[in-house]
């Protein structure tokens, strides 16, 4: 992986391991030498993953609407800024800038930025591997609810296990570099793509 897209809240929750957490992925991942791409905010956990690639030289790429750039109180530090005209476009440019995708703790935005992406993938429009840290066991429950969904037959095993879980930093990184990604589905053909 060259650059990973981190999704992950503005606020810090309520749990000093979440912005503990953030801050080490974002030092982890720029002493392995990858780009971080996240959303350009200086606040909450979004600022504190940025710091930590900052922190050890790393290349820390912000990517924000302009309707949010003053509202999230956009990080001026960066390596570069990209400010979209919309949320559509700010995830299709993380999408361009990344080869990897992880989910730290975060509300509505952050599943739905994570989850659009991961549907993505089961389309095969990438091959990315996409990865969950799961700090204290936040994402226990939502776990919980795809597996669900598999049982009930809504999400095939294979789309739900790709899913890359771990509840520390070098654990997940591993899992992500030593990821196979899933066939094309068979009833997508290649000019569909």
């Amino acid at each position: 992986m060259k650059g990973v897209v981190v999704f992950c809240g503005s606020s810090e929750g309520g749990d000093p391991a979440f912005a503990r957490e953030a801050h080490g992925l974002g030092a982890a991942l720029a002493q392995a030498g990858m780009d971080l791409i996240y959303g350009g905010a200086k606040i909450g956990i979004m600022g504190q993953v940025a710091q930590g690639a900052l922190a050890h030289r790393g290349k820390v790429i912000g990517v924000i609407p302009e309707f949010l750039k003053r509202k999230e109180v956009y990080h001026e530090g960066l390596t570069e800024l990209v400010v979209t005209q919309s949320m559509h476009e700010r995830k299709l440019k993380m999408h361009d800038l990344s080869d990897g995708i992880i989910m730290l703790p975060g509300g509505f935005g952050t599943l739905e930025e994570f989850f659009e992406m991961l549907t993505w993938a089961q389309l095969g429009l990438h091959p990315y591997p996409m990865g969950i840290l799961n700090t204290n066991g936040f994402y226990d429950e939502l776990l919980q609810m795809l597996a669900k969904m598999v049982q009930k037959g809504f999400v095939e095993r294979a789309n739900f296990e790709a899913i890359l879980v771990a509840r520390n930093i070098p654990e997940l990184l591993r899992k992500m570099n030593g990821f196979t990604p899933l066939p094309v589905p068979k009833w997508m053909t290649k000019d569909e793509l």
